[in-house]
């Protein structure tokens, strides 16, 4: 049984012309729903995650200034959107997305938060559009209450999840890989468990190769008790961002792919959706619906 959880209710009002593509995530619901990808029942609407869940990762200081508005200017602009109360209703809602499926996929097997994956997140900071870290807290907040001790997170968004990097740095019991591209942002990398760099231009098959190399070892080494599976949707030839080639069918690969080596040693998945910045935003809407389907076909197996 597939459980979502999707934010997009709770769309932050951007200017005109800003690049983050907020219309995705409706796209997204409406499309899982005509779909019939799952019944409404099973599409899930996010409480606020608790403050006190919150700094199991992040700093009070940093909590409190997103909450109230107060951050400095530039480092709201590191984070790419401006701030309003909607910004941070998202924000908390975001998170507690990602916490109710990390719950969900124990329970059922697979899950997904059609939001989330804010990998650029620090302790104290955001950037790149991300501002409180939803896989950190997620896992912390399963750590703490004792559900996992190991967990494995599998980042293919284009970019480099610095943020989670540095959220897990040192702790042998949270196990980063990231596959990005080498040149993309972040400019400054932030040592993972497993980094994989691609070159511009990257496509499906090479793409394909690397995971199947890379994927099985990271799985025999982390042990996990649980994989959070960041889907990002901007390695597509059409994205803005990505700078990589891959097609709608090499992406739908690497979902399955991803899924059937996490089936083969029965460990749960928690999904994201991570990035997405598509020319033209029904591509990104199409490689986030890929995933679903790979998930619902997956679900109760």
């Amino acid at each position: 049984m597939l459980h979502l959880w999707s934010s997009s209710k709770y769309a932050i009002e951007l200017p005109d012309g800003h690049r983050f593509p907020m219309s995705k995530y409706q796209l997204l619901r409406e499309g899982v729903l005509a779909e019939g990808l799952v019944p409404p029942e099973q599409m899930h609407d996010p409480q606020r995650v608790s403050v006190n869940d919150l700094l199991l990762v992040h700093t009070r200081e940093y909590v409190d200034h997103v909450t109230n508005g107060t951050l400095p200017p530039a480092e709201q602009r590191r984070i790419g959107l401006p701030w309003s109360e909607s910004f941070v209703e998202r924000a908390y809602r975001v998170v507690q997305g990602t916490c109710e499926a990390a719950e969900s996929a124990l329970e059922h097997g697979v899950a997904m938060n059609l939001a989330g994956g804010t990998h650029h997140a620090f302790p104290d900071r955001g950037e790149g559009f991300c501002t409180f870290n939803d896989v950190a807290v997620a896992i912390r907040r399963l750590q703490r209450d004792g559900r996992v001790r190991r967990v494995a997170i599998i980042d293919l968004d284009v970019h480099q999840g610095n943020g989670t990097h540095g959220c897990f740095a040192g702790d042998r019991n949270v196990y980063t890989f990231s596959m990005h591209g080498a040149k993309n942002f972040p400019f400054h990398k932030v040592p993972g468990t497993r980094d994989v760099e691609l070159d511009d231009g990257t496509g499906d098959t090479e793409y394909l190769e690397r995971l199947a190399v890379h994927l099985p070892e990271v799985l025999r080494d982390a042990r996990p008790d649980l994989v959070v599976y960041l889907a990002g949707a901007d390695p597509h030839e059409g994205d803005k961002l990505g700078r990589l080639k891959l097609t709608f069918e090499g992406l739908h690969r690497r979902d399955a792919f991803v899924l059937e080596m996490c089936r083969e040693i029965g460990v749960p998945v928690c999904a994201t959706m991570s990035g997405g910045y598509g020319r033209d935003v029904r591509d990104t809407v199409q490689v986030h619906l890929n995933t679903v389907r790979v998930l619902q076909s997956f679900a109760g197996r």
